[in-house]
């Protein structure tokens, strides 16, 4: 569920209107030569006079109701519901009710519409674009009895988000994504199931709806209902709060409530509360302050006090089991910095693990593969299938240390901690070769650093 239609109404009718029709022929003019035959089936045909006509089939009747339709919406509705009416039990009902939502929607007349998307619930209750439609629908036409239905709606869809997992996700989107948007459907679920709730005139389950929804993504939604809220109980410190929130929450997005209306509120408050609007500007600016600084709060470094690789604790991929480099001081430390999304990085990989190969059973080098993604749920189906042979661990800020700009470099630390050799890229011809030279040397203790100086502790 996004910000996107859920459900578009005008495929439902030519879908329908795509159902094959039965094709009718005229029997051609007999000619000269067949007219005796012609005359024979003339004969037979006028001994048959008194049987009944064959009977058309459902599937016939309901093309004949849309053909005579063409395009009047009004003869359409007509035509189907006498359809229906007949055959009650038609096999054809969830396309039909689709085709009467959409007609009924074209005539405004959202009643009905309502009706036949509450029938098309009934028959597909896992069908969440047609539920949040009726939603939609019921909260347009009113009446306290399609708003209870319409929470009950919001409320079975809300359990079916919260039920989702991981393991139903599209494989084109990341899990960092996928929870993204689940924190979304979430949050507005909680908001329009709350709406309902002031509509229905029950004022504490809807502000615990809307306090839940703007605490998993905070919106000026949610913040301005819970200011009315606050207003109507008269706490005019937590209304001032919660409508500065949503006026600092509030852009130019078509869903936002609009920053004037908001103002307008908030100055009320004020007024009630201060006497004057002395003040106002700098506690909006204040919280303006505070709002930015929460969104923009970035994820706290790891490794951030470490000076040298020895004090780094790194993450086994893609599990996150710890893998602590405090032994690796005094041998040499050999890392392939790489990201899933790099092409040259998969290429090199195996050249890599030919060179770590030459190496395995040393207990004075230690070769790593250093995932440097974002976003780490990437990393565990590109090792499903790339299968590499070194140990792979995620960089945890190795890589902010050792300044790594591009993908892949592969660097070489001596048993002095200096960098001893640094390839940005890598030359496919010589980079095994160069690779192994410049590990052979480290170990036998020479510092000459191929990229002309190391790093400072």
């Amino acid at each position: 569920m996004s910000s996107q239609p859920l459900f578009a109404c005008g495929m439902a009718f030519l879908f329908l209107c795509a159902m094959p029709a039965r094709v009718y022929c005229r029997a051609s003019r007999p000619n000269e030569e067949n007219r005796a035959s012609a005359s024979q089936a003339s004969k037979a045909g006028a001994r048959k006079q008194g049987a009944p006509a064959k009977q058309s089939s459902p599937e016939e009747e309901l093309q004949q109701a849309i053909n005579d339709a063409g395009n009047d919406r009004v003869a359409l509705v007509r035509n189907l519901e006498a359809f229906l009416k007949k055959y009650p039990g038609s096999r054809q009902r969830p396309q039909i009710y689709r085709a009467l939502v959409e007609a009924n929607l074209q005539l405004r007349d959202k009643a009905r519409a309502a009706d036949y998307a509450e029938r098309l619930v009934a028959l597909n209750p896992d069908d969440i674009s047609i539920t949040i439609l009726t939603i939609q629908l019921l909260e347009q036409n009113g009446g306290e009895a399609g708003l209870r239905r319409a929470a009950n709606y919001a409320t079975r869809v809300l359990e079916f988000v919260e039920r989702s997992s991981p393991e139903e996700k599209s494989p084109k989107i990341s899990q960092e994504e996928w929870a993204t948007e689940r924190k979304r459907d979430r949050m507005s679920l909680l908001a329009l199931r709350g709406r309902l709730e002031m509509k229905l005139q029950d004022t504490a389950a809807a502000q615990k709806d809307f306090e839940a929804s703007y605490a998993i993504l905070p919106s000026a939604t949610a913040a301005e209902q819970l200011g009315e809220i606050a207003e109507l109980k008269k706490d005019l410190k937590a209304a001032i709060q919660q409508y500065a929130r949503a006026f600092a929450l509030a852009d130019a997005v078509s869903a936002s409530p609009g920053r004037r209306e908001i103002r307008q509120k908030l100055g009320n408050v004020w007024r009630l509360a201060r006497g004057s609007d002395i003040g106002l500007g700098e506690y909006l600016l204040l919280t303006f302050d505070d709002l930015s600084q929460a969104n923009s709060a970035v994820k706290p470094r790891k490794n951030a006090d470490a000076r040298e690789p020895s004090e780094f604790t790194l993450r086994k991929a893609p599990e996150g089991t710890p893998f602590p480099l405090k032994d690796v001081k005094g041998k040499v430390l050999v890392v392939n910095f790489w990201a899933t999304w790099c092409g040259p990085c998969h290429a090199l990989e195996p050249q890599f693990a030919r060179v770590a190969a030459e190496f395995q059973g040393n207990p004075d080098v230690l070769f790593l593969a250093a995932n440097c993604d974002e976003d780490e749920s990437l990393v565990a189906p590109y090792l499903e299938a790339d299968k590499p042979h070194t140990a792979v661990v995620f960089a945890d800020g190795l890589d902010r240390l050792l300044a790594i700009n591009a993908f892949p470099t592969v660097i070489v630390i001596d048993r002095d901690g200096k960098i001893a050799y640094r390839s940005d890229g890598f030359e496919p011809l010589t980079f095994e070769q160069d690779l192994l030279a410049a590990v052979r040397r480290a170990l036998a203790g020479a510092n000459n650093s191929a990229a002309g100086d190391g790093f400072t502790p």
